[in-house]
């Protein structure tokens, strides 16, 4: 099937599915723009379903358009849970309300180790101390799994290699592009260019998917694998994947435009992340 046709059959899931979701718990998030406090997991509250989880970091610069840790959360967070819910077989831990557990983790809390799957957002940002890089060398080194996304342009760019060669040294851990003929791009959906993808906000006011124009007009996908080949670290570096999760229900033509894509590169990561 072509890349194409999987992005138009994943385009009708969706649209199809958002009548059930709103009958099921009020509908698809996708304001954006709010501010909702974190939400700390329990012990009892991994269940062996998928929580999204989110990594709590702290900043020592500000980018245009983000808000640190926070950027995106938690409308992709629980938009996401339920798409990944619907298109896949994959069976996501619920609150009593019916909307998916998902959790804020600071990078001490020892419930990080739950998580096999943590996300990040805004990480040009971020800032590890070298008791929280070696938290995460552990973190990841034992099996766990990183997916950054939303960060634009170089300075961003080195901020990141900066605080994540902290973690894991890049003479021994590399930074590399996940080329054309990596498995990750075909874990569910098939994909070959990573799309470009912008908060709606810059969309809107821009028509154009570049948000640091001429400096960010590529997009970027990388990887850290460790000694045995195995992928630690995702990194989406000049597009924002999750706003085409947050958003999708705020504008049809931002949906039409981006979350087919959004999706379907997310559902690939996150199904390569849990079985590797």
């Amino acid at each position: 099937m072509t890349r194409l046709v999987r992005a138009f059959v994943v385009a009708l899931i969706l649209a199809a599915s958002v009548a059930s979701a709103q009958e099921q718990w009020g509908g698809f998030r996708g304001r954006g723009g709010g501010r909702y406090p974190p939400r700390y997991p329990t012990a009892t509250g991994f269940d062996g379903g998928f929580n999204f989880c989110r990594l709590m970091y702290t900043s020592d610069r500000r980018e245009a358009g983000g808000s640190g840790w926070s950027t995106d959360y938690w409308d992709a967070d629980i938009n996401f849970s339920t798409r990944l819910a619907e298109l896949t077989k994959v069976t996501i831990s619920r609150q009593p309300d019916g909307r998916p557990s998902h959790f804020t983790l600071r990078i001490a809390d020892p419930l990080l180790f739950q998580c096999p799957f943590l996300d990040a957002t805004d990480v040009g940002t971020a800032f590890f101390s070298d008791a929280e890089a070696e938290i995460l060398r552990n973190y990841l080194l034992k099996g766990g799994f990183l997916w950054v996304d939303d960060f634009w342009g170089p300075y961003a760019w080195d901020n990141w290699v900066a605080q994540i060669s902290k973690v894991l040294p890049p003479g021994q851990f590399p930074i590399r592009d996940l080329g054309l003929d990596h498995p990750i791009r075909r874990t569910m959906f098939e994909f070959a260019d990573l799309p470009q993808i912008p908060s709606i906000n810059f969309w809107r006011g821009s028509g154009t998917t570049s948000e640091r124009y001429e400096l960010s007009a590529e997009p970027h996908f990388r990887g850290i694998a460790d000694q045995h080949g195995r992928l630690m670290v995702v990194m989406t570096h000049n597009t924002d994947i999750s706003d085409a999760w947050e958003r999708e229900a705020e504008d049809p033509q931002f949906f039409l435009s981006f979350s087919p894509q959004g999706y379907a590169v997310g559902i690939d990561v996150v199904l390569y992340g849990l079985t590797h």
